[in-house]
Protein backbone atom coordinates (compact mmCIF):
# COMPACT_ATOMS: atom_id res chain seq x y z
CA UNK A 1 0.00 0.00 0.00
CA UNK A 2 1.57 3.63 -0.93
CA UNK A 3 1.57 5.58 2.28
CA UNK A 4 2.66 9.64 1.84
CA UNK A 5 2.77 10.70 5.53
CA UNK A 6 3.74 14.51 5.52
CA UNK A 7 5.05 16.60 8.55
CA UNK A 8 6.57 19.82 9.29
CA UNK A 9 4.30 22.10 9.09
CA UNK A 10 3.07 25.04 11.73
CA UNK A 11 2.79 28.62 12.08
CA UNK A 12 5.13 30.80 11.78
CA UNK A 13 5.68 34.85 10.77
CA UNK A 14 6.33 36.54 7.30
CA UNK A 15 10.06 36.03 6.13
CA UNK A 16 10.41 32.80 8.48
CA UNK A 17 11.48 29.63 6.99
CA UNK A 18 10.00 25.86 7.54
CA UNK A 19 10.84 22.62 6.06
CA UNK A 20 8.56 20.18 5.10
CA UNK A 21 9.31 15.83 5.14
CA UNK A 22 7.15 13.35 3.54
CA UNK A 23 7.74 9.45 4.60
CA UNK A 24 7.10 7.67 1.71
CA UNK A 25 6.32 3.46 1.79
CA UNK A 26 4.54 0.51 -0.14
CA UNK A 27 6.47 1.43 -3.21
CA UNK A 28 9.96 2.35 -4.85
CA UNK A 29 10.69 5.52 -3.45
CA UNK A 30 13.46 6.23 -6.20
CA UNK A 31 11.83 4.78 -9.08
CA UNK A 32 9.41 7.68 -9.61
CA UNK A 33 9.66 11.49 -9.44
CA UNK A 34 7.74 13.36 -6.46
CA UNK A 35 6.07 16.62 -6.27
CA UNK A 36 4.94 18.91 -3.63
CA UNK A 37 1.13 20.64 -4.55
CA UNK A 38 -0.51 22.94 -2.23
CA UNK A 39 -4.13 24.16 -1.42
CA UNK A 40 -4.89 27.89 -0.57
CA UNK A 41 -8.03 28.57 1.56
CA UNK A 42 -10.70 29.01 -0.78
CA UNK A 43 -8.91 28.40 -3.66
CA UNK A 44 -7.82 25.03 -5.79
CA UNK A 45 -4.88 22.99 -5.90
CA UNK A 46 -1.46 24.41 -6.96
CA UNK A 47 1.36 22.37 -8.43
CA UNK A 48 4.49 23.67 -6.37
CA UNK A 49 7.49 21.64 -7.53
CA UNK A 50 8.80 18.61 -8.53
CA UNK A 51 12.05 16.60 -8.38
CA UNK A 52 12.83 13.41 -10.82
CA UNK A 53 13.79 9.85 -9.52
CA UNK A 54 17.58 10.51 -9.03
CA UNK A 55 17.58 14.02 -7.09
CA UNK A 56 19.13 15.42 -9.82
CA UNK A 57 16.42 17.52 -11.33
CA UNK A 58 13.68 20.12 -10.44
CA UNK A 59 11.11 22.28 -11.31
CA UNK A 60 9.70 24.99 -9.63
CA UNK A 61 6.40 27.28 -10.09
CA UNK A 62 7.08 30.75 -10.86
CA UNK A 63 6.01 32.24 -7.60
CA UNK A 64 8.16 30.07 -5.40
CA UNK A 65 11.26 30.32 -7.14
CA UNK A 66 14.14 31.29 -5.01
CA UNK A 67 12.50 30.45 -2.02
CA UNK A 68 11.47 27.37 -2.19
CA UNK A 69 14.08 24.31 -2.52
CA UNK A 70 13.11 20.54 -3.13
CA UNK A 71 15.29 18.05 -2.49
CA UNK A 72 15.36 14.11 -1.82
CA UNK A 73 16.31 11.56 0.44
CA UNK A 74 16.76 8.09 -1.74
CA UNK A 75 17.91 6.26 1.01
CA UNK A 76 15.43 7.36 3.72
CA UNK A 77 12.53 7.28 1.36
CA UNK A 78 12.30 10.99 2.31
CA UNK A 79 11.05 13.96 0.44
CA UNK A 80 11.91 17.54 1.62
CA UNK A 81 10.25 20.66 0.81
CA UNK A 82 12.90 24.05 2.81
CA UNK A 83 10.50 27.11 2.44
CA UNK A 84 12.73 30.11 3.18
CA UNK A 85 10.75 33.75 3.31
CA UNK A 86 7.53 33.01 3.88
CA UNK A 87 4.67 35.20 2.51
CA UNK A 88 1.11 35.44 3.72
CA UNK A 89 -0.01 34.24 0.36
CA UNK A 90 2.26 30.75 0.90
CA UNK A 91 -0.60 29.72 3.66
CA UNK A 92 -1.90 26.26 2.42
CA UNK A 93 -2.37 22.44 3.19
CA UNK A 94 0.78 21.32 1.54
CA UNK A 95 0.61 17.68 0.24
CA UNK A 96 3.14 15.71 -1.32
CA UNK A 97 2.49 13.94 -4.14
CA UNK A 98 3.68 10.62 -6.08
CA UNK A 99 4.12 11.40 -9.92
CA UNK A 100 4.66 9.35 -12.73
CA UNK A 101 5.98 11.67 -15.10
CA UNK A 102 8.37 13.93 -14.71
CA UNK A 103 7.31 16.23 -17.37
CA UNK A 104 3.86 16.08 -16.83
CA UNK A 105 1.60 16.76 -14.27
CA UNK A 106 0.93 12.80 -13.19
CA UNK A 107 0.22 12.61 -9.51
CA UNK A 108 -1.33 9.41 -8.43
CA UNK A 109 -0.82 9.46 -4.82
CA UNK A 110 -1.50 11.16 -2.23
CA UNK A 111 -0.21 12.29 1.31
CA UNK A 112 -3.35 13.48 4.17
CA UNK A 113 -1.50 17.25 3.94
CA UNK A 114 0.51 19.47 6.26
CA UNK A 115 -1.16 22.97 7.36
CA UNK A 116 1.53 25.92 6.71
CA UNK A 117 -0.13 29.72 7.73
CA UNK A 118 1.99 32.63 7.62
CA UNK A 119 1.14 35.25 9.87
CA UNK A 120 1.95 37.62 12.64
Amino acid sequence: EVQLVESGGGLVQPGGSLRLSCAASGFTFDAYAMSWVRQAPGKGLEWVSVINSGGGSTMYEDSVKGRFTISRDNAENTLYLQINNLKPEDTAVYYCARRTNYYRKSEDYWGQGTQVTVSS
